[in-house]
């Protein structure tokens, strides 16, 4: 059977800037020299399988968490949308990094601007239409000096640099994404404290959340006010949750983590963009440990069609119930991110058809899906939890030693479906 997709559906991958370029020098990089050591150490406690070992660099090695070189994208970012080309993708999402736009207060860097206006060049001149994000968790240094996202000026600064790149690259760009994943960003940064800039303090965390809340909505008001016609949307990554055995206790912690985690971001959103992006990898299950008190320890268990090399559970259904979720909000939808990382690409062709399939049915009964872009084209330095390079996420194999490019053979399963615009299934 053939389930084609509308027309105009939008194919393609993610990047983000820190994550492939290389070169960068941002709040993350020198978090990362501080802190690979200890990284690297606190990973050899932890039983790791053979095949992440054998492969450069892994878990073990303080320079998996070091950024680095990357995948010298910035230099070799031609080579990458030619094959992104090859296997079929009308879109890309990347990010432009705002420590090498604005590297210090005030100072724009014309270097860098001329670099994105070539790189958005390369996407337009292959067909590719580029969405772009203006903030994918990294900040210039001079940014992190005052205070980083807890000081209000970061707002207007932020505010800024939108207008400018705004000017500079309008022509080129229809779609802007403010910001990525801002409640991960906060969680990981501010709460739990495992990754830039590794506060643990939920009052700050609040802090750093209305701030980020409040740059979304002005920028969204300076495209309308500008009349620049751009389409301004959101990203956010969201669970499929379940309560286990459906208990009252376990469906009501699971109605609060749904409000905290995402209920709030989206009722912001829903008034200041123009279209929601939705990054979804994994379902969980809420699991409430009754004890003395009326509500104990939350568990986070995971639900599962299979693991990926993260130990996250798959189970592609989810996206489906997490659109029908999101459809009563009333906003076309864009798949941001969907992958998984599997450095023997045993399981990626299975994960992208079977999200596909129930993301079809979704649009099928309705629901405004436009684009799904698949995490991510390369291989590359992965943010959460500062797990760094050993995860491997991409579409396009990397060799960290010689950066070289292999296209995996589950990118030509997903590319058979971006060229004929339709999921073969049996």
């Amino acid at each position: 059977m053939e389930l084609k997709f509308p027309h105009g559906f939008f194919w393609g991958a993610a990047t983000s800037s820190h994550q492939v370029e290389g070169g960068n020098f941002n709040d993350w990089t020198q978090w990362e020299k501080e802190n690979s050591e200890g990284l690297a150490k606190a990973a050899a406690l932890k039983k790791w399988p053979q095949y992440i070992l054998d492969r450069y660099p892994n878990p073990l090695q303080p320079e998996n968490y070091i950024s680095g070189r990357a995948c010298d994208h910035y230099n070799l970012y031609e080579k990458d949308f030619e094959i992104a080309n090859e296997l079929g993708h009308n879109a890309h999402r990347f990010s432009l990094e705002w420590s090498r736009i604005e590297p210090e207060e005030g100072k724009f860097n014309e270097e860098a601007i001329e670099h994105y206006r070539k790189v958005l060049q390369a996407l337009k001149s292959r067909g590719l239409e580029p969405f772009v994000t203006l903030w994918h968790w990294t900040n210039p240094v001079w940014i992190q000096k005052i205070g980083g996202w807890e000081n209000p000026k970061t707002i207007e600064y932020f505010l800024r640099f939108a207008r400018r790149v705004f000017e500079e690259y309008g022509q080129s760009v229809k779609f802007w994404i403010p910001f990525n994943e801002p409640g991960t960003a906060i969680s990981y940064g501010y709460i739990y404290g495992t990754q830039p800039p590794g506060v643990r303090s939920k009052k700050r965390a609040n802090l750093v959340f209305a701030n980020l809340m409040e740059a979304h909505k002005k920028i969204f008001l300076l495209n309308k006010n500008e009349k620049f016609g751009f389409q301004i949307g959101c990203s956010h990554f969201i669970f499929y949750r379940k309560a286990h055995k459906n208990l009252p206790w376990n469906f009501l912690a699971k109605k609060i983590m749904d409000h905290f985690a995402d209920a709030r971001f989206l009722k912001v959103f829903k008034d200041y963009s123009d279209f929601f992006g939705i990054q979804y990898y994994q379902p969980e299950s809420v699991n409430v440990k009754l004890g003395g008190r009326i509500m104990g320890l939350v568990e986070k268990k995971t639900t599962m069609q299979w693991l990926n090399d993260l130990g996250w559970g798959v189970f592609p259904e989810g996206i489906y119930h997490v659109l029908k979720q999101l459809a009563k909000f009333g906003k076309p939808i864009y798949i941001t991110e969907n992958g998984l990382a599997d450095a023997r690409d045993e399981s990626r062709g299975k994960f992208i058809r079977e999200h596909l399939r129930w993301l079809h049915k979704a649009i099928s009964e309705g629901i405004d899906v436009r684009g799904y872009f698949h995490w991510s084209l390369l291989d590359n330095f992965e943010f959460v939890d500062m797990r760094g390079y050993w995860p491997r996420f991409g579409l396009i194999e990397v060799d960290y030693k010689t950066l070289g490019r292999s296209i995996r053979p589950s990118a030509w399963e997903y590319a058979k479906i971006c060229k004929n615009n339709s999921l073969e299934i049996d």
